[in-house]
């Protein structure tokens, strides 16, 4: 089954080996229509591959006269680092179908001189990872419009579903962040006049707009997305004070958690949680000191923890 990715990739394929088609023998080779022709040309005109468009009978697409692809040139450490991300990126959850990056893999391999290609292929027999749960991943497609759209200041429409609803909306998008196995949308909501955060696995279609913006300097989306994770209002708030040092505590506390500040006593942790027995149990795994300023009820749940942890001490005893 093609996917948008293979055959964007296909179209410079045959340009290559070609020299020029008509964009009805493209549509009849990737078995799609010419207005999805012409998208695809577009992308790769985006990316600077000169494609230039003929008129008349014979019209169609060609490459720019004397245009040819570099050759893929790679020392070792860097075909090391292209290998293990690729292999990290199929174990870790991705939006791109897991048969194009071992297809991707392939080709590179394909273009290696014999003695690097063998110690490659050594490394990917030998490398295990702990498998990961599956993760909703967003379509590639949409990646990339959505990428192209932040790269360019240019709005798009989205109709997403929430929670609770789904909506229509135009957007400004400020830039993408992946946090915690989820691909994040990060910019301005004109339909809530407000900024806004949407997971892109729950975008149901989006479309660029014609309408440009301009993207407020500085703005840093992964910081704005951890701060807005951490302050949620939702359930208690919790205000801790860990009697350690600041690098310790981001040692232990994932990006997210929480709202960090560095005192004279040490690092006060502000966050919001909706079950306190396991933020309790989270803050004994930290290892060091800590004092519950709010809420009375985490006092409580870490001393509910305590006498559970006791009588299990005293099983079989």
């Amino acid at each position: 089954m093609y996917h948008p990715t293979t055959r964007v990739l296909t179209i410079l394929e045959l340009l290559q080996a070609r020299g020029s088609l008509s964009g009805a023998e493209i549509a009849r080779r990737l078995e799609v229509d010419r207005r999805t022709v012409r998208r695809y040309i577009t992308m790769l005109q985006d990316l600077g591959i000169p494609i230039e468009g003929t008129r008349g009978l014979a019209g169609g697409y060609r490459l720019r006269p004397g245009f040819k692809l570099p050759p893929l040139m790679l020392n070792d450490d860097e075909a090391l680092a292209i290998v293990l991300s690729l292999i990290a990126v199929r174990r870790q959850g991705s939006p791109v179908d897991p048969h194009i990056i071992e297809s991707a893999l392939a080709k590179i391999e394909r273009v290696l001189p014999d003695g690097l290609r063998q110690r490659l292929q050594a490394v990917q027999s030998s490398v295990a990872f702990v498998s990961a749960p599956a993760t909703p991943q967003p379509r590639v497609e949409l990646l990339l419009l959505t990428s192209m759209a932040v790269r360019q200041q240019r709005r798009v429409f989205l109709r997403y579903r929430s929670f609770s609803e789904e909506t229509e909306r135009s957007v400004d998008p400020y830039g993408l962040v992946l946090h915690w196995d989820h691909w994040y949308l990060v910019g301005w909501c004109h339909l809530r006049g407000d900024l806004r955060i949407f997971r892109l696995d729950r975008i149901l279609d989006a479309a660029a707009e014609e309408t440009e913006f301009t993207r407020p300097e500085p703005f840093d989306c992964l910081q704005y997305l951890l701060e807005s994770f951490a302050t949620a209002k939702r359930g208690y708030a919790i205000e801790v004070l860990l009697e350690t040092t600041m690098e310790n505590v981001q040692r232990r506390i994932p990006a997210g958690s929480g709202l960090l500040e560095q005192t004279e006593k040490g690092v006060v942790l502000r966050s919001h949680a909706d079950r306190l027995d396991m933020v309790a149990r989270h803050l004994l795994l930290l290892e060091f000191p800590f004092v519950i300023r709010r809420p009375q009820e985490l006092r409580d749940a870490l001393r509910a923890v305590a006498m559970e942890a006791a009588a299990i001490a005293e099983r079989g005893g």
